[in-house]
């Protein structure tokens, strides 16, 4: 995750084709190959380019803080790249019956509402650079939701179980509505600045 400003950052933060940039990119172009391989029943292949593009968010995230390639365009892409392949892959997932509908539901709520409410701000006139970072619930949030695609996929194509996959969602519902609550209340702040 590219989100928050590094120091040093300063000639990197301008440009479009960084590093981080490419693999955001990358990601986002793998979102449909994911939609077409799942809805073709190639739950393995689907897997591995899930697994792949959620690699791409940690390591765009990694490379951009550590050496200064934080760009405007990657603050930008990088939250909207994560938000399209989570909720297309919750999608696929939902409509196929393999994860509760509630659950999809849920997730995709809490991003609409999340990308509503930047919106909202930034229409009232709040100055937004550099003061929405993804927070420690948010990105605990991201990983127990991809590792819930993960295991399901796993599951779908070995047609095997996992004892505590139910557990695991319950900590996604939990996790989305505490950062759901968290960001509403970092607008709600901003709004009254």
């Amino acid at each position: 995750m590219q989100s928050g400003r590094a120091s040093g950052a300063g000639t990197a933060y301008g440009r479009v084709w960084t590093l981080p940039n490419v693999l955001t990119i990358f990601r986002i172009l793998l979102t449909p190959v994911f939609i077409l391989l799942f809805l073709q029943g190639g739950y393995w292949w689907a897997l591995s380019i899930f697994t792949v593009a959620a690699l791409t968010d940690g390591l765009d995230g990694f490379i951009a803080k550590r050496y200064a390639q934080i760009s405007r365009l990657g603050e930008v892409l990088d939250p909207l790249a994560d938000k399209a392949l989570v909720v297309t892959s919750f999608l696929c997932l939902a409509a196929r019956g393999f994860i509760p509908l509630w659950l999809a539901v849920m997730v995709i709520t809490r991003d609409l509402i999340i990308v509503g409410g930047l919106f909202l701000v930034h229409f009232a006139g709040v100055d937004l650079s550099n003061r929405i970072h993804p927070t420690w619930i948010s990105k605990c949030n991201t990983a127990a939701q991809l590792t819930l695609v993960v295991l399901v996929l796993v599951r779908v194509a070995g047609r095997t179980t996992f004892g505590w996959e139910g557990a695991l969602e319950i900590l996604v519902a939990v996790l989305t509505c505490l950062s759901c609550f968290q960001y509403v209340l970092k607008g709600v702040c901003l709004l009254r600045k």
